[in-house]
């Protein structure tokens, strides 16, 4: 079963309807009670990194969340949510994310803030996500804050906007995508589907 955090703030029905095109139970994480019997976890993300967090520790989220990281369960962040598996943000100063990677997110300098279209991967790391999709393969972005790591280990794939950043992050079976696969296509349908049954 796959759960699928909705804290207030998550782009849910199009996380949901991607697992339902792929016949892959899942379920809408809106109350501790619903944490149980899952065996993956999703966190969607849009908005501000403060927000979400904010939000996350209201709904009592946090402890949750952070034991099934730290557990490593298999465990995927979209967009936002990959952000917050990080220290912090520029975005939202003082307000501490998951902490599970070490590294901040700055926001892009210069025009055409924030990125919104297709862009494609440099694929750094052979990785089960990835079985299956090819080098400089496209997904949808939409965002405005990047990663800046403070281990190479965790860069799995990079992407080009003004600068280079962070397009896949991982840790054993925790996984970040600053993109939507679930806005990406048949491209990124696969990943979804690579990450119920191959990671």
């Amino acid at each position: 079963m796959i759960g699928i955090v909705d804290y207030g703030a998550g782009n849910l029905n199009s996380v949901k309807k991607a697992f339902d095109f792929l016949n892959k139970e899942n379920r809408i994480l809106s109350s501790l009670r619903n944490f149980e019997s899952i065996d993956r976890m999703v966190l969607p993300g849009v908005g501000s990194f403060g927000h979400a967090m904010k939000k996350i520790r209201e709904n009592k989220f946090y402890d949750p969340i952070k034991e099934w990281i730290e557990l490593n369960q298999p465990f995927l962040g979209i967009c936002l949510g990959m952000q917050l598996l990080f220290g912090s943000s520029e975005e939202s100063e003082g307000m501490e994310g998951f902490s599970i990677l070490r590294g901040k997110s700055m926001k892009f300098r210069g025009n055409k803030v924030p990125q919104i279209g297709w862009n494609n991967i440099q694929i750094e790391r052979e990785i089960p996500l990835l079985k299956g999709i090819q080098n400089k393969e496209f997904f949808y972005f939409n965002h405005s804050y990047y990663v800046i790591p403070k281990e190479k280990e965790v860069v799995m794939a990079l992407s080009h906007y003004k600068v280079d950043f962070i397009s896949i992050a991982g840790k054993g079976n925790v996984y970040g995508v600053q993109f939507h696969p679930e806005k990406s296509g048949d491209t990124g349908i696969k990943l979804l589907e690579n990450w119920v049954e191959q990671c």
